[in-house]
């Protein structure tokens, strides 16, 4: 388990990232590598994703992240990949390089204090980022983001998903409330979606 801390460049403001491996893939170096690596990502689609979290779960971990915002200042997203696009494939980009992108594209990082996250998985490589804005980074351990991903790698690895992303969800919604709590009173704008993004 490797955790990595970048610099990102987004639209607003610069963030940092921090994103836990569950299992380190080297970058594919040979044609044949790269092309079973493209046929893996081509052979999981939506079927895969609905098998793993099917709808009745989807509407359960959307109903999670409510709750959970309804307690912080902060937005919780989660994002679940069969494959990554083959643009991704053919420029070799990493499941890190996808989450980062996609904690841009989900708007994730467009948080008044800077306190969003994204939970990120990545079905065809078996990976799981998490990758948070600046204002959380910033008061949490490494430690902290690698014991949330290994509980969550440990239940997706007995297939149980919901139990994980639950486990995971409860974990990083008491970092958000420990460091970004709502106050009583205190106006709740929900910016962004709460049902899980599922591609």
């Amino acid at each position: 388990m490797a955790v990595v801390i970048l610099v990102a460049v987004a639209p607003v403001a610069i963030l940092e990232v921090v994103v836990t491996d569950v299992l380190i893939h080297p970058r594919p170096r040979s044609w044949w590598a790269r092309a079973l690596r493209v046929l893996r990502h081509r052979w999981m689609d939506d079927a895969d994703t609905r098998r793993a979290v099917p709808p009745e779960l989807l509407k359960r971990l959307e109903g999670y992240v409510s709750a959970s915002e309804a307690r912080h200042t902060g937005e919780v997203r989660i994002c679940i990949e069969a494959g990554m696009p083959s643009s991704y494939l053919w420029r070799d980009a990493t499941p890190r390089e996808r989450a980062i992108a996609m904690f841009g594209k989900l708007r994730v990082w467009d948080t008044e204090h800077n306190n969003g996250v994204l939970i990120y998985l990545l079905l065809a490589e078996r990976a799981i980022e998490l990758v948070a804005d600046r204002g959380l980074n910033s008061k949490v351990s490494a430690a902290q983001w690698q014991a949330i991903t290994a509980h969550l790698a440990a239940a997706l690895k007995a297939q149980r998903f919901e139990e994980g992303l639950t486990q995971a969800l409860q974990e990083v919604s008491a970092l958000l409330v420990a460091h970004f709590p709502l106050t009583e009173g205190q106006p709740r704008a929900n910016g962004l979606p709460n049902a899980p993004d599922i591609r």
